[in-house]
């Protein structure tokens, strides 16, 4: 795909863009299952390293890499759902669903000093369904 051509709005389409410029998803098609598994191995420690590193931006008062930070641990998590051929819009769409379906209230045993609202599960609550969007994640993990 021409970079140039690449919306940028679009998440995991740019992620899949990446991926199909750098043949990340070429790889994975051609290896066997014990590279997949220490590929996702890698992936959990660079979302290890990129936690820290933007943790450490943020008690540094660093903002330009905290905002680096953040959005890099973002492309690490969707770039992983790309790589395991997990449709990361139709899992967002799943999570954010759940989310919008609590209600406010206060979360017992959580303090709460800023004041802001709890989000809380009611007793109807269900939680996101992503048992058709897993993709390969079984030769992964």
């Amino acid at each position: 795909m021409n970079k140039n051509l690449i919306s940028y709005s679009n998440w995991p389409t740019t992620i899949q863009a990446m991926h199909d410029q750098f043949q990340v998803n070429n790889w994975t098609m051609n290896v066997g299952q014990d590279k997949l598994k220490e590929l996702m191995k890698l992936r959990m420690r660079m979302l290890s390293e990129e936690f820290n590193e933007t943790m450490q931006a943020y008690l540094q008062g660093d903002e330009e890499e905290f905002v680096d930070g953040l959005i890099d641990l973002c492309v690490i998590a969707i770039g992983t759902l790309d790589i395991a051929d997990v449709d990361a819009n139709k899992a967002w769409k799943e999570v954010m669903k759940a989310n919008m379906s609590k209600e406010v209230g206060v979360k017992p045993g959580r303090p709460n000093k800023l004041g802001l609202p709890d989000l809380i599960k009611p007793s109807n609550w269900e939680g996101p369904d992503h048992s058709r969007n897993t993709g390969k994640l079984k030769d992964y993990i």
